[in-house]
């Protein structure tokens, strides 16, 4: 059968996959590696069907690996008779604890069959809550930044694991960077807390983020100048002679030889591509 690695989205019980959702309930088992991946878990099934597992609070890369191969000896066995899942919030294979059961299983156990169920990242559940819009492309970095770390270099970052807020805003505005941060966003446990007030966050918590932008950055997409530009639901173009109005018109008509490339054209340029013709 199958082992699958359930993204349970960042812990809200609804943004659960609908995929993810039909896993969970055909699963004979859902192994759970911590409290709260448990507690969003149990929203989708039963509690008599949720398999702990047992995880040292440790960097000890002996202990860990010790683990690891513990916890493959309890799916394994499992796995190869029936669908299991094993659960973890956010995405299976973004800074997720999934990884190491993959490579072990693959390792030890190469005739179980693993998939993985993507999930809602926290990155883009962090975006979304804080109406940050990553316009397309723009650059960003994703880093670790515990213990007051502060990784610097990108014009635009996001942090997991903040868990000395002061000290790591004191070095992210030293570096030149705007900073607001995000605590235990969409999570039913704890309170959610959005601000860029680094002593509102002073008390050391892991599901802390961080979104950093350079101070001098300055790049908008074309339709931002909507939100400033009057606009009117009567406003009209009008064409004198039936052709071309502007130099743009022009460059149009110039180099689409029909109908079709005009439109693929006008959607690639839609999507952020940079098109400089169509061969005819």
């Amino acid at each position: 059968m199958t082992l699958h690695g359930v993204g349970l989205g960042p812990g809200e019980a609804d943004l659960v996959t609908v995929r993810g959702k039909k896993i969970l309930e055909s699963a004979a088992v859902v192994y759970s590696p911590g409290r709260l991946s448990r507690s969003v878990a149990t929203e989708h099934v039963s509690e008599t069907c949720i398999g702990d597992l047992d995880f040292p609070m440790t960097r000890d890369e002996d202990e860990l690996r010790r683990a690891w191969k513990e916890a493959a000896e309890e799916i394994a066995p499992r796995a190869r008779e029936e669908t299991v899942a094993f659960v973890t919030l956010g995405d299976p294979n973004v800074y997720s604890t999934f990884g190491h059961l993959r490579r072990t299983l693959t390792a030890f156990h190469p005739n179980i069959e693993i998939e993985t169920v993507p999930g809602v990242s926290a990155v883009t559940a962090f975006t979304t809550a804080l109406g940050i819009e990553i316009a397309s492309g723009a650059d960003i970095a994703l880093h670790e930044a515990p213990c007051g770390a502060t990784p610097t270099g990108p014009d635009r970052m996001v942090l997991f694991k903040v868990t000395d807020v002061p000290a790591t805003h004191e070095g992210l505005v030293e570096a030149g960077y705007d900073v607001v941060y995000g605590r235990r966003l969409y999570m039913e446990q704890g309170e959610t807390v959005v601000t860029d007030d680094p002593e509102t966050l002073a008390d050391r918590d892991y599901y802390t983020l961080a979104y950093a932008e350079k101070f001098s950055l300055d790049s908008e997409p074309a339709t931002a100048t909507f939100e400033t530009a009057p606009t009117s639901d009567t406003e009209t173009v009008t064409k004198t002679d039936g052709g071309p109005t502007s130099e743009e018109d022009r460059e149009l008509t110039d180099e689409m030889p029909s109908e079709v490339a005009r439109l693929e054209r006008a959607e690639g340029e839609l999507c952020g591509d940079e098109v400089s013709g169509v061969s005819r």
